[in-house]
């Protein structure tokens, strides 16, 4: 349930915070600025939810979440992301501003600006660095690790969100460009879905292989 809801709310607050970037393009100082405060809402509520399948994932790989667990949440966050779009589309239905036209949230709009090669590396990239932070920030305070995350956020949609959107939520993405996912899905799976995961592998193989020290003191100061 704690999925759900958290899932539901970034999916929703993320169709908003489209909404209002789109309307003004020529201050993307603004739209950065809305990034980094819905990270902030979202961190200070529902914690200890991930509303990320890669979250899911990683906690799985690293065997801090049980198969049946994971599936549970992954199926939550699918059913969330698209139970939200449809909500969303109902909310702007009833046009309580001039923005909110039910029809513009089934149009697709391709947020893909680069090659398919550049734009995996974009979705694993940031994927990478968002959840090493994410691992190797639990012993910070609460307080403290959720600004850090939500000012990295801010920074990966800055570097990458021109390129891809800088999504690297597979949930996150099926909500935003479910009809871009219904027309072009071998693209969309490939950057949307795959490369965030590959983002996960890559950045736990790196950790438990070729950085083990690391990932160790992690671990040791984690059950500490």
């Amino acid at each position: 349930v704690l999925e759900f809801l958290a899932t539901f709310q970034l999916c929703c607050c993320t169709h908003e915070l489209q909404l209002l970037s789109e309307q003004h393009p020529a201050h993307p100082t603004w739209t950065l600025t809305l990034v980094y405060f819905f990270s902030l809402v979202h961190g200070l509520t529902l914690v200890g939810t991930s509303s990320n399948p890669c979250g899911v994932m990683m906690q799985m790989m690293l065997g801090g979440m049980s198969p049946e667990t994971g599936a549970v949440r992954l199926l939550a966050q699918l059913v969330s992301a698209l139970c939200s779009r449809y909500c969303t589309s109902a909310l702007w239905s009833l046009g309580l501003t001039q923005y909110h036209v039910s029809e513009r949230s089934f149009a697709c709009k391709n947020p893909i600006q680069v090659d398919l090669l550049k734009a995996v590396i974009t979705e694993a990239v940031c994927s990478f660095f968002f959840h090493s932070a994410l691992l190797h920030f639990q012993e910070v305070r609460t307080k403290l690790r959720i600004h850090l995350l939500a000012a990295l956020i801010t920074f990966l949609v800055y570097a990458g969100g021109s390129l891809t959107g800088a999504v690297f939520n597979p949930a996150l993405a099926l909500s935003l460009h479910f009809m871009c996912f219904d027309e072009a899905f071998p693209q969309f799976f490939i950057v949307y879905w795959l490369a965030p995961s590959l983002g996960i592998l890559l950045m736990i193989l790196m950790f438990s292989f070729f950085l083990p020290w690391l990932h160790n003191n992690h671990t040791i100061n984690k059950k500490e």
